[in-house]
């Protein structure tokens, strides 16, 4: 999944003769703090609320601004995972896409993101969840995926954590089956540490998807 495809369709960017008042009416509806502004295709930077109101002077056109536009954006090439990264970077609410013309294409919301972000994730689809623990030297994807699917499931999402000054490395599988028991009988068999497991049967993808609702309230206040 790519920038370009996580560009939102409901907002629009602010024009150099758009006034300050509008650029916040338009933060206030999509409870954001940053909105791009672009002159045709061009894009100039990133107007703040904080800037707006630094500026006191609501009717103002956000193009006459005497203020500095950060100058974030992202590639529509790159991949989601470097969208995540520069999101968690700047601590931004949208971020602009831009071609390899550095043209404006469009915009990430971060409400958007994580929507987007749940669905690669495979958060909604039914099935277990299993977390091993292993020596980096022994993380073999081949294997781990060999395990799963001699047992009729299939791995929907993985995920590999590192942790500072160890060499263990923690692997979380999202599977597509419910029952999950004979994946983890063959784990257990080969000597894998399970340090957790959850199935719809205990209601963990329910709790899952509760706080990814939650989250989105959050993110909407």
């Amino acid at each position: 999944m790519t920038a370009k495809q996580l560009v939102t369709e409901s907002l629009m960017p602010l024009k150099p003769a758009d006034t300050g008042a509008f650029a916040l009416t338009q933060m206030e509806e999509f409870h954001i703090s940053h909105l791009p502004i672009v002159n045709g295709s061009e894009y100039i930077g990133l107007i703040t609320e904080a800037g707006i109101l630094s500026v006191n002077e609501p009717e103002s056109p956000v193009g006459s601004y005497k203020i500095t536009l950060n100058p974030a954006s992202v590639n529509g090439s790159h991949h989601i995972y470097e969208v995540i990264r520069l999101f968690a970077e700047s601590k931004l609410t949208v971020l602009p896409v831009l071609n390899d013309k550095n043209n404006y294409l469009g915009m990430i919301t971060l409400v958007s993101l994580v929507e987007h972000f749940a669905a690669l994730t495979s958060i909604n689809n039914p099935g277990g969840i299993i977390v091993l623990e292993l020596n980096e030297k022994d993380y073999d994807l081949v294997e781990i995926a060999q395990i799963v699917e001699s047992n009729d499931n299939k791995i929907l999402s993985l995920y590999v954590s590192s942790f500072p000054d160890s060499t263990k490395l923690e692997v979380i599988l999202k599977l597509n089956r419910i029952d999950i028991a004979p994946v983890l009988q063959t784990f257990f068999r080969y000597n894998y540490t399970v340090k957790a497991s959850w199935s719809n049967e205990d209601s963990y993808n329910q709790g899952l998807q509760e706080r990814f609702e939650g989250l989105m309230n959050y993110l909407n206040i």
